[in-house]
């Protein structure tokens, strides 16, 4: 993922995988095919479909009830993409699957890189980032900034920078005990999410859903995290 900002450019630098991250990803991988009740070579479903065997959308969250889960996103190339012009739209299906969740009730966050210069706090750095993404924004529907709420999660320093799984162990130690999800565009990134026990899945691979449908989201977090 690259981000483009104020600062420049950041860049994502190489992690191995371990045995516990190609676990996560296998479990990940199984769940899709099975609950989509088609291999993972099938076609995906179009936009808007309704998925077979998917759970029916979970009521809204009683007064004071925490809804579970959350979903984290990276956000350059996975929900997000930077034209050569320095432009900035959604992907395409981002809009309507932010949307979906956001009607069933279902949290997000975002898990980035920013420089740590971009202030002192996560809300200091969300904010810039806000900035620096609606000033090229050339998209017909606004980033939704306000579904992410306080769960903007950026590094407080360079060592602290993905794919160092800081981050990721934040975001899962403020969930309230949720089940965690990981979306995003690379192997590298989501093989260090479920190496701190996200359940995690890699976007934009083709013959698959764009993104981890949301039945299966919320059928996530009726399980113990």
């Amino acid at each position: 993922m690259a981000m483009t900002g104020g600062d420049g450019t950041v860049h994502v630098n190489g992690y191995a995988s371990n045995a516990s991250a190609r676990a996560g990803l296998a479990l990940g991988a199984a769940l899709v095919s099975t609950l989509l009740c088609a291999p993972a070579t099938t076609a995906a479903p179009e936009e808007g479909a309704t998925v077979r065997g998917a759970a029916a959308p979970a009521p809204a969250p009683a007064p004071g009830e925490r809804p579970c889960p959350v979903v984290y996103f990276d956000l350059g190339e996975t929900l997000v993409h930077t034209a050569d012009d320095g432009s900035t739209a959604y992907l395409p299906g981002a809009a309507s699957y932010l949307r979906t969740l956001r009607e069933r009730h279902i949290r997000v966050g975002l898990i980035t890189n920013v420089p740590p210069s971009w202030g002192t706090t996560d809300a200091e750095r969300a904010a810039r980032l806000r900035t620096e993404v609606d000033a090229t924004w050339r998209g017909p529907t606004a980033f939704a900034w306000a579904d992410f709420g306080d769960r903007i999660r950026t590094p407080r320093t360079e060592a602290e920078r993905k794919p160092s799984p800081v981050l990721w162990q934040r975001a899962k130690e403020d969930s309230g005990g949720c089940r965690v999800v990981y979306e995003a565009e690379t192997t590298q990134e989501v093989s260090v999410a479920s190496s701190v026990g996200f359940v995690s899945y890699q976007v934009g691979l083709p013959h698959r859903p764009a993104f981890l449908p949301a039945g299966l989201v919320e059928l996530l977090g009726r399980r113990p995290g």
